[in-house]
């Protein structure tokens, strides 16, 4: 199983690593940084090299392989099993990603403490975010006060951490997974990864966030679309 390096260190920009499996563009690592794609987050790209250099790939996608992380070289790679690695993941992509999933964790918590109703999907991308909500009686206006509410939010400096906890103490703290209301997930999980954002909202979480609310910035209203009664979709920008 691949030591998932991203779980705890969503700052860590490099990493050594040895190659335990090929399959032809596929390369599997006894640990990694690079984040593979779900959650509604987008996976890492960038390189991997070998110690000296004589080998390279341009890891264009990343996925999840069981308890393994498949690493998508968009071309040939030279790359053999036990060959020991330098990773290196795209920082710009990276960290937007970041800045933009806390935004979404944020404007998730506005709307789970002050209205009645909640988030039903949501979808990253290097320069933009979405999220689809089920909230009575929401209009364009309701949106965008639950927008200035989080950026009241980004600017009180709230730290932002992750925590491992155990099933049953996970299962303590109502609505901590608020896609899965019935807990099925959180039930087959014996350690629950949470980001917390000390002070406002608590929730069980895969991707990568930022240290602090304050380096998610200004949130801006791209688009907001009334798709159904029970859906409406806000697309958002960071500057």
């Amino acid at each position: 199983m691949a030591e998932k390096l991203y779980l705890t260190d969503s700052y860590l920009k490099e990493f050594r690593a040895r190659v335990t499996a090929i399959d032809g563009n596929r390369i599997y690592l006894d640990k990694t940084a690079f984040y593979p794609s779900g959650g509604g987050q987008p996976s890492d790209s960038g390189t991997l090299v070998d110690e000296v250099g004589s080998k390279s790939a341009v890891i264009a996608d990343v996925e999840k392989s069981g308890n393994e992380v498949a690493h998508i070289a968009d071309e040939g790679h030279g790359f053999a099993i036990g060959n020991s690695v330098l990773g290196r993941i795209d920082w710009e992509r990276r960290y937007a990603h970041m800045r933009y999933h806390t935004a979404l964790h944020i404007i998730d918590g506005v709307v789970h403490r002050d209205y009645q109703g909640g988030i039903t999907g949501g979808q990253i991308y290097e320069d933009r975010a979405r999220m689809d909500f089920d909230v009575p009686n929401m209009d364009k206006a309701m949106m965008l006060s639950i927008l200035e509410k989080a950026q009241e939010v980004v600017n009180e400096s709230h730290a932002v951490s992750v925590k491992f906890l155990g099933k049953e103490e996970a299962l303590s703290i109502k609505e901590l997974s608020r896609t899965d209301p019935g807990n099925e997930l959180l039930r087959k999980l014996d350690t629950v990864r949470v980001i917390d954002i000390e002070g406002f909202d608590m929730q069980m979480d895969g991707g990568t966030h930022v240290a602090n609310t304050r380096e998610v910035g200004s949130i801006s209203m791209l688009s907001y679309e009334n798709k159904g009664s029970h859906n409406k979709r806000v697309t958002i920008k960071l500057g």
